[in-house]
C-alpha cells in the first residue's frame, strides 16, 4: 500500500512522511477513525514507507521489492508484524488461535479489502456467527518476537487491528512493551472508538486522528475500482456515496449487491403510507419481503439519509426566513442530495415536521437493527408503513 493510492487525508500523510523523513516518529501511535475510514490503510503504507530505502518526495517507496506482487505478498515482510482479532475454527482450536495461524488469510484479506471491517474479516474467515477477539496468547507473542533480531528494517513494526478486541489479559500484557519498546521498534494501534480501550492503553499511544472519506472521494474511488462495470452512471455512485457516509467498503458492498432503485422505491413507499392506500401498501409489503436483505436494508439506508437531509433543509429554510446568511451558508453545504432526490425532499419536508422526522429516523434505525436479527420484514413494513401513515397526514 502506497500513500499516493489512498484517497484524501493529506495533512495525515504529510504528517506521517515528515516524521518518517525527521525520525521524529512516536514509539505507539493510535490511529483513530471510523469503520471504513483509510484508518488501516494508513498504518500499512506509513509501515511500508517507515522501512522504505528508496523514499519518494511525494511519500511513496520505490523499493523494488514494494511494487505490487500477488495478493498480500508486500505485507510479508519480516520485520511487519500483524495481530488481529480472530477465532476457532475446525482445524485451529485452543492457543493456536492466534493470529500467526491465519497470517497467509489476512495478508490476501489486506490486499483485496484495505477498507474492509471486522464483519467483513469475520466472513472472509468463514466465522461469521463467532465473536473474534485477540486472546492473551499474542501478548506473549509480541514480547518473543520483539526480542527478536531486526532482519535488516530501520524499524521493527507491530501493527494491531482491532486492540478494542483484546481481551484484558492481552492488553495488560503488552503495556510494559508498549511503554518502553525495544530500540526501533513502532506500535500501530487501528481502532474505530477509543470507548473498549483500557486508559493505560490510550495514555500509551500519541492519538492520529483519521476522517471518513467525503462522498466525492468515495465516487471517485468508485469510479477507479476495478470491480466497478466502466460507464457506471455518476448520479448512481453519487447515491451510493451518499448513502455509504464516508465508508468506502460499505459503498462497495451497495453497488455489488443492491439495485439502484432507492429513490424510485422509497418515493412510491411513503406515497402509499400518506394516502394510506392498503391495498396498494400490502403488495408494496409483499414484493419486499420478496428481495433479498441487502436490498430490504438499502431502504432503510436511503430513507434515513433521505431524512438527515429533510432535517437539514428545513434549518436552511429557517435561516433564510430570519435572514442569518452566515449561517445559512454554512448550512447549505451540508445538504448533499441532488437531482430527484434534492426534489423529493424539498416537497416531503411540506408535510413531515421536525418531530415526525425524528419519529422516522428512530423506526428507521429499530427496522434496520431487526432485518440484523432476521425479523420478518413483511409485518415490519406494514407495522412501519400504518405509523407513517397517521404520522404524516396528522402534520
Amino acid at each position: 500500500m502506497q500513500f499516493s493510492e489512498i484517497h484524501g487525508s493529506s495533512e495525515v500523510k504529510q504528517h506521517l512522511i515528515q516524521s518518517a523523513n525527521t525520525e521524529q516518529v512516536a514509539h505507539a501511535q493510535l490511529f483513530l477513525g471510523p469503520e471504513g475510514s483509510p484508518n488501516l490503510a494508513l498504518a500499512l503504507a506509513y509501515a511500508q514507507y517507515l522501512n522504505c530505502n528508496n523514499r519518494g518526495e511525494g511519500g511513496d517507496c520505490g523499493d523494488r521489492s514494494s511494487s505490487n506482487q500477488q495478493p498480500g505478498v508486500q505485507y510479508a515482510q519480516p520485520d511487519l508484524h500483524f495481530v488481529f482479532p480472530v477465532g476457532s475454527t475446525k482445524k485451529i482450536t485452543g492457543k493456536d488461535v492466534v493470529s500467526d495461524s491465519f497470517i497467509t488469510e489476512w495478508r490476501t484479506f489486506l490486499a483485496e479489502r484495505p477498507y474492509g471491517s471486522l464483519a467483513d474479516w469475520s466472513e472472509y474467515l468463514g466465522t461469521e456467527n463467532k465473536s473474534l477477539n485477540i486472546s492473551k496468547e499474542e501478548s506473549r507473542n509480541i514480547i518473543r518476537k520483539l526480542s527478536l533480531t531486526a532482519f535488516g528494517d530501520r524499524y521493527k513494526v507491530v501493527i494491531i487491528w482491532h486492540p478494542e478486541r483484546m481481551h484484558p489479559a492481552a492488553a495488560n500484557g503488552i503495556l510494559k512493551i508498549l511503554e518502553e519498546p525495544p530500540d526501533q521498534t513502532i506500535f500501530i494501534l487501528v481502532a474505530h472508538s477509543t470507548e473498549q480501550l483500557l486508559p493505560t492503553i490510550l495514555s500509551r499511544t500519541q492519538i492520529v486522528q483519521i476522517r471518513a472519506f467525503t462522498d466525492e472521494e468515495i465516487v471517485q474511488m468508485l469510479i477507479n475500482h476495478p470491480a466497478i462495470e466502466e460507464g457506471a452512471g455518476r448520479q448512481r455512485l453519487q447515491r451510493i456515496a451518499t448513502l455509504a457516509e464516508g465508508n468506502f467498503q460499505k459503498a462497495l458492498q451497495l453497488f455489488q449487491e443492491v439495485e439502484d432503485n432507492s429513490h424510485q422505491l422509497f418515493r412510491d413507499w411513503m406515497r402509499l403510507c400518506y394516502l394510506q392506500d392498503y391495498k396498494k401498501l400490502l403488495s408494496f409489503t409483499d414484493k419486499f419481503h420478496k428481495q433479498g436483505k441487502e436490498n430490504q436494508k438499502a431502504l432503510f439506508t436511503y430513507g434515513l439519509a433521505i431524512i438527515r437531509e429533510m432535517i437539514v433543509h428545513q434549518s436552511v429554510d429557517q435561516l433564510t426566513h430570519y435572514g442569518e446568511e452566515n449561517t445559512l451558508q454554512k448550512e447549505k453545504k451540508l445538504i448533499r442530495m441532488q437531482g430527484k432526490d434534492l426534489e423529493f425532499i424539498v416537497n416531503f419536508s411540506k408535510i413531515a415536521n421536525a418531530s415526525a422526522l425524528e419519529k422516522m429516523l428512530y423506526w428507521f434505525n429499530e427496522a434496520y437493527g431487526q432485518l440484523e436479527r432476521n425479523a420478518n420484514s413483511k409485518i415490519l413494513l406494514l407495522d412501519i408503513s400504518l405509523s407513517i401513515g397517521q404520522l404524516i397526514r396528522r402534520v
